[in-house]
């Protein structure tokens, strides 16, 4: 599983709250990166780990002899956090639009 768009789209989510909390923001790794092609990245990459986690699982409910229960359980808890972490970051983001609704100008 390719965690590079989840590890960018955490380093910007830090670097923005050190600057919300005043903090001088650590170098980001990524420069230049469009925020809704991170976010779009992310959902790519934790649809094809679901997917991926259901042909693993179908393959060994068929008996594939290539298939072992050890994979298929270490590819669904893959896909599980990967999942998590995208509805956080979503209530994160529903949070934050919330709050930015909320001001009063």
């Amino acid at each position: 599983m390719n965690t590079q768009g989840i590890d960018q789209l955490l380093g910007q989510l830090r670097a923005a709250s050190a600057l919300a909390s005043g903090a001088e923001p650590a170098a980001s790794p990524v420069e230049g990166a469009d925020f809704a092609s991170l976010l779009k990245s992310s959902l790519d990459q934790t649809n094809a780990s679901q997917q991926g986690a259901a042909n693993l699982a179908k393959a060994f409910e068929q008996s594939d002899p290539n298939t072992n229960l050890q994979e298929v359980m270490v590819s669904l808890q893959k896909a599980n956090l990967s999942f998590q972490t995208m509805v956080q970051v979503r209530n994160k983001l529903v949070s934050a639009y919330h709050e930015v609704m909320n001001m009063q100008v």
